[in-house]
């Protein structure tokens, strides 16, 4: 059989095309705006290349820090929300019957067959004051707080719909409702590589199953349990209609900021930095991933 290495020509000719997609459509487009990022506007619709770090230290000042510190907390919260919720679900299905699997994954699959925005609005339908959350609340406060007197509690008052919309409430759960798949499918393809023999092994000593999930399965899982942080930490860290939709004025995210000074401010080298700003940070985890790989790797 022919070395694959040696067939260089027919793998020039079948990585050329993509490669020439890849720059034209990618990396140039990307370096361009890179490069605003060390630019000042001249005019409207003119940037100057200039060198300048002013856009970087204007992302300093205390207002977009303020942004980037609530961004940051408010995607760490979504992913460990994930990480409680996913980690259940994905031991369920690993140890569920092998002719459920497949339709249990799917259940996971099935949202990202429906457009991000379509799903974002059914979500406000949830939650707004007449939406089906409040209209649930309110039948349980009605039916159920008619039974409080027979066991002589007072009856309650007239149920008052809650704010569910428009608070960082509803940008929270709308940012776990949208990314936790992407933590569920990184901890099942790690935890489906365990050996079970091991969890056996640790209950019949008597660990019992809660120091079996801390000691044996999680340490085991921790390449996918990295792999899932980080890919639901960047995307929520760089959410903007969600924020957008379901936030309101003091919910706003630093993608929303973005946003605003493309489309609004007209101020695309703020907007630049802005975003390699956010970039950095993915690098920045990625990087982090790989060397948590290579550290597992060496320990194996």
């Amino acid at each position: 059989m022919e070395n694959w290495r040696n067939a260089k020509a027919m793998f020039a000719g079948v990585g050329f095309p993509p490669a020439v997609w890849l720059a034209f459509f990618f990396v140039i487009p990307l370096g361009i705006v890179w490069l605003y990022s060390f630019g000042t506007n001249t005019s409207l619709t003119q940037i100057e290349i200039s060198g300048t770090f002013a856009n970087y230290a204007r992302a300093l000042d205390p207002l977009y820090l303020g942004i980037m510190g609530k961004s940051l907390v408010v995607a760490a919260a979504t992913t460990v929300i994930c990480l409680i919720v996913g980690f259940p679900v994905a031991l369920a299905i690993v140890f569920a019957a092998d002719k459920w699997k497949p339709w249990l994954l799917l259940a996971i699959m099935l949202p990202f067959w429906t457009n991000l925005l379509i799903r974002t609005y059914a979500l406000m339908a949830v939650l707004r004051r007449e939406g089906f959350a409040n209209q649930t609340l309110g039948w349980l406060h009605e039916d159920l707080g008619g039974l409080l007197p027979l066991v002589g509690l007072p009856q309650p008052g007239a149920y008052e719909p809650m704010e569910l919309l428009y608070n960082n409430f509803a940008v929270v759960f709308g940012l776990v409702y949208v990314h936790l798949p992407f933590m569920v499918l990184p901890l099942y393809a790690a935890l489906d590589k365990l050996d079970k023999s091991l969890i056996e092994a640790s209950l019949d000593l008597g660990a019992g199953h809660l120091r079996t999930l801390l000691f044996i399965v999680a340490p085991l899982a921790a390449p996918g349990i990295i792999s899932g942080i980080i890919i639901t930490f960047v995307p929520a860290l760089g959410a903007y209609l969600t924020p957008d939709l379901l936030g309101g004025p003091d919910s706003q995210m630093i993608a929303n900021v973005i946003e605003r000074q493309f489309k609004r401010a007209n101020d695309w080298s703020f907007g630049a930095a802005l975003s390699f700003l956010l970039m950095y940070a993915t690098f920045i985890a990625i990087a982090f991933q790989a060397m948590k790989n290579k550290q597992a790797e060496a320990r194996q």
